[in-house]
């Protein structure tokens, strides 16, 4: 039924028979309706993964019975284990530098709904975007930086996402390290996007020495920060064709263009959980 009330899980454990049929029957047996399930296995590690969604229309127990008995099932099966329901409703911020092309496509994907989420501010270390987020009705923070008030602002940026309960922080061209603390206390929850051409050309003109070794295809990465800078395990990717007959700015356009989208699969995925990690590694779900 569209729009009824569901319940997520998101499993992985070493890889044994049967296990499907377990978590289908435990659904089952509290009067829960399956409407999605996949499943997937490590073979190189013989890791187990699945996520299963369901609605609670019919489910026999209210939401703490439901997780009491999940965390009992999952512990007989040695699982490392998520529970999520549609009603938690993910509350994102998003932080943002000088370049605009990224905020201006989240604002408008919030703008129209697509994704399950509320997005309750932007903060950036720039004045200039204060307009448009002001046009589309966020919040706007501005928090300037230099290198020595560096640890204050973070402080104060860390004090803004907690004040508001903020579940995700996506990085749109976000152009400040963020440090060790910071990404530890959103581990998993802190989604950043560049050019994929790393560690190739390193530096603030990727696009101009891309240019100059006459490169034939151009990558975007979207990934979960951590403490090792642009490092952290991959959520999406994808790449364009470039031709010789391609200047600097086009490829600027085309990265600029496809940064836009990749953002925006790997926040969807995380906002409908779909990513399970694991070391440096994603499994995420279609």
């Amino acid at each position: 039924m569209p729009g009824s009330r569901t319940a997520t899980f998101l499993l992985s454990c070493p890889d044994q028979p049967g296990l499907v049929a377990k978590v289908a029957d435990f659904v089952y047996r509290h009067g829960g309706n399956v409407i999605h399930a996949e499943q997937h296995i490590d073979r190189d590690l013989d890791i187990f993964f699945q996520r299963v969604e369901f609605e609670l229309a019919h489910v026999d127990l209210d939401r703490s019975g439901l997780e009491a008995a999940f965390e009992s099932f999952v512990a007989g099966l040695n699982m490392h284990s998520q529970i999520r329901f549609s009603e938690d409703v993910p509350r994102v911020a998003i932080l943002v530098s000088k370049q605009p092309h990224c905020l201006y496509d989240m604002l408008s994907r919030f703008r129209n709904d697509e994704f399950p989420a509320d997005l309750q501010v932007v903060i950036s270390n720039h004045l200039d975007h204060a307009d448009i987020a002001e046009h589309f009705g966020v919040d706007y923070l501005y928090l300037p930086v230099t290198p020595a008030t560096k640890p204050e602002q973070e402080a104060a940026v860390i004090a803004a996402l907690r004040e508001r309960n903020i579940d995700l922080v996506v990085l749109a061209r976000y152009m400040q390290v963020l440090s060790s603390d910071f990404v530890r206390r959103y581990a998993n929850r802190i989604i950043n996007i560049h050019h994929s051409f790393l560690p190739a050309f390193i530096g603030g003109r990727p696009y101009h020495q891309a240019h100059e070794r006459g490169v034939k295809i151009v990558g975007v990465t979207a990934h979960y920060a951590t403490d090792e800078l642009d490092e952290g395990p991959i959520i999406e990717q994808d790449v364009v064709r470039i031709s010789h007959r391609d200047t600097v700015e086009d490829l600027i356009r085309k990265g600029s263009d496809l940064e836009k989208i990749v953002l925006a699969r790997a926040v969807l995925a995380h906002v409908e959980n779909r990513i399970l990690v694991y070391g440096n590694k994603t499994v995420v779900f279609g």
